[in-house]
């Protein structure tokens, strides 16, 4: 006989799930005061002028002769920009540059497309939502007009940038590619985020919806039998307002993926190197290849500027993580992104408080380790975005 007592399943997790939920705004409440919104620190000269491309020496310049917005000054003399500030400096520089200087708002050009990146894996802890979180917030640091897309019915990225969607009630995508009247226009759905420069489309479980919706209304008529390009037609609203969109995909080849895979201009799928990971994502790419074959046959557009793979909680030190990099590194190892993203407790501990390295006070970690973490985030996302100036036709 057992002796377990027996309960109802339902009521017991959907009672957790409430206390979870009013435990993390409760958190959100005191870490985020007054009203629960994420705010954005100060940054120093040295990170601005890292993020700006200019030197130091060049800043102290502008702020000694009073040119540009004027810094604050913290303890010991530091002067600390805000991100609207960097903004400012940017379009301040572009505008008092010479001619044929560098220029310093990298926005797209006439003729230039949106660049739409999709970050997918099919097997959850790649790294994928820290990979397009710190990408989206290191491209609008460096003047880009970015839109965050979170297509994960999990939400985290939205979670990473301050939202808590069972509470927060926010509209997600699905409310722009659903098929019935109730659709509306992407504009209505997106939010600004503590990022100047940075929008985001946050997720709910809402989304799962679309799962469901599409097999239906492929039966209903030719609509749902042209899924596939939802998200671009819905793009389409807000193409001008944008330089770079970065979704993060959920980690399973559903019609979302599907969706989002059929909109992008080019794919960056997160690899963990180990073996199990490596099998898994080769299943991915076999089932990815087929599909996108069968859609492509029913009238999709799936041409990519580009595919990268970046390595995640790389450790170099292990000899089988180093290994399995060698072995893919064999196979194709141009479409290998140059920068791995080493492990590192920086990235864990700032998410402990849903916050990115790009947030987080240097002066909370131990010595050396955020710089390490930081190095090695910004040389990833330098890297994309080089790639994405030079889909621009930009060397």
């Amino acid at each position: 006989m057992s002796v377990f007592p027996k309960f109802e399943l339902d009521d017991k997790i959907l009672s957790q799930g409430a206390e979870i939920s009013r435990k993390l705004d409760q958190l959100r409440q005191e870490k985020f005061p007054p009203d629960a919104r994420k705010t954005l620190r100060p940054f120093t000269t040295a990170e601005v002028a890292h993020y700006l491309g200019v030197s130091t020496s060049n800043l102290k310049h502008l702020h000694l002769n009073g040119k540009g917005p004027m810094p604050m000054t913290a303890a010991g003399g530091r002067r600390l920009y805000t991100a609207e500030q960097m903004q400012e400096l940017r379009h301040y520089l572009d505008k008092t540059g010479k001619a044929e200087a560098k220029k310093y708002v990298p926005h797209r050009k006439p003729g230039d497309k949106l660049q739409v990146i999709a970050v997918v894996n099919f097997k959850g802890g790649s790294g994928k939502t820290t990979t397009a979180a710190h990408l989206a917030q290191h491209l609008s640091l460096t003047g880009h007009r970015v839109l965050a897309l979170d297509l994960d019915p999990q939400a985290s990225l939205s979670a990473m940038h301050g939202f808590q969607p069972e509470l927060d009630r926010n509209p997600s995508l699905y409310d722009a590619i659903r098929f019935d009247s109730q659709r509306q226009p992407l504009s209505a759905i997106i939010s600004p985020t503590n990022f100047p420069g940075l929008d985001i489309v946050p997720a709910n479980l809402e989304l799962q919806e679309y799962e469901y919706d599409v097999p239906l209304a492929m039966q209903s008529g030719n609509e749902g039998k042209r899924f596939f390009a939802r998200l671009g037609q819905a793009l389409a609203e807000v193409d001008e307002r944008y330089d770079v969109v970065v979704i993060d995909c959920p980690p399973q080849l559903g019609y979302l993926t599907l969706t989002a895979i059929t909109a992008a201009t080019a794919m960056l799928i997160t690899v963990h190197p180990q073996m199990l990971d490596l099998m898994s994502m080769s299943q991915f790419l076999l089932m990815l290849g087929n599909i996108t074959r069968t859609i492509r046959k029913a009238g999709a557009s799936v041409q990519l500027d580009w595919l990268r793979y970046l390595i995640t909680r790389f450790e170099p030190s292990d000899v089988p993580q180093m290994q399995m990099l060698g072995f893919m590194q064999s196979m194709f190892a141009e479409e290998i992104l140059k920068s791995p993203m080493v492990k590192t407790t920086a990235i864990s501990d700032a998410a402990l408080t849903k916050q990115t390295l790009y947030e987080v006070e240097k002066a909370d970690f131990s010595r050396g380790t955020y710089d390490r973490a930081i190095e090695c985030m910004d040389a990833v996302n330098f890297e994309v975005q080089g790639l994405i100036h030079k889909a621009w036709g930009r060397m």
